[in-house]
């Protein structure tokens, strides 16, 4: 039987990119994302498109109860909003904690009942740089901390079940995201990378790949930097 991977924001950038990836194994995946008007992969037999906000977590267990159990969960999704540290407001910081941490966080719990019954399963998480060094947008980086620890916390409960739970942390992306980092930082960014250049979606989607198939299973509870050997400041 064919693999089952759900993959949150599966329909743009590095999650659309890790989504064409699981199609060329033969897998069948689900994306979740809010909005799928200009989706490529649009009537794809593989995929299956499920509209849904992940801010609202509290309806998380009955949208994973509503699907095939899944074998490998890709936690892509996330916003970053680039605003200063005293002028947030307060909606915007409830929005990016619980779509970039309590929704990951939730998601697992749910989609790894039917992978500790089965023994065995793979969740990879979408970090960022921006949680090993810090970020202007403090709630940001605070969030992708978060995601980078709560990697490591479930795969100490997880793994004695067979279930494998890594990161990645990217730099910079050619992403819509890109779009509202001030041009100061993305020039600073540029110069400090070896290769003078930000890393390509499709980069990213291959580390995820990697860790979501292929890669030991000895290797668990490991956030894999992919910042081209430099950390911005």
């Amino acid at each position: 039987m064919k693999k089952h991977i759900m993959i949150t924001g599966g329909n743009k950038g590095i999650g659309l990119e890790t989504t064409m990836l699981f199609i060329e194994r033969g897998c069948r995946v689900t994306v979740v994302a809010r909005d799928f008007s200009s989706f490529p992969l649009a009537g794809n037999a593989a995929v299956t498109a499920v509209e849904y906000d992940l801010s609202d977590v509290e309806g998380i267990p009955a949208l994973v109860a509503r699907l095939d159990p899944v074998d490998v969960l890709v936690n892509n999704a996330g916003v970053m909003y680039a605003l200063p540290y005293d002028q947030y407001p307060e909606d915007k910081v409830r929005t990016i904690l619980r779509l970039n941490l309590e929704s990951p966080a939730a998601l697992i719990r749910e989609t790894a009942r039917h992978m500790t019954a089965q023994g065995h399963g793979r969740i990879v998480n979408n970090a960022s740089i921006a949680g090993q060094i810090g970020h202007p947008d403090i709630w940001y980086g605070v969030t992708k901390a978060g995601l980078i620890n709560l990697t490591k916390s479930f795969a100490k409960l997880l793994g004695p079940s067979g279930v494998v739970v890594n990161a990645v942390a990217p730099g910079p992306v050619e992403t819509d995201m890109l779009h509202v980092i001030p041009e100061a930082r993305k020039k600073a960014i540029l110069q400090a990378v070896y290769t003078g250049r930000f890393a390509r979606a499709e980069e990213v989607a291959r580390a995820i790949l990697w860790l979501a198939t292929d890669c030991p299973e000895y290797i668990n509870g490991t956030c894999l930097d992919i910042n081209n050997g430099s950390f911005p400041r």
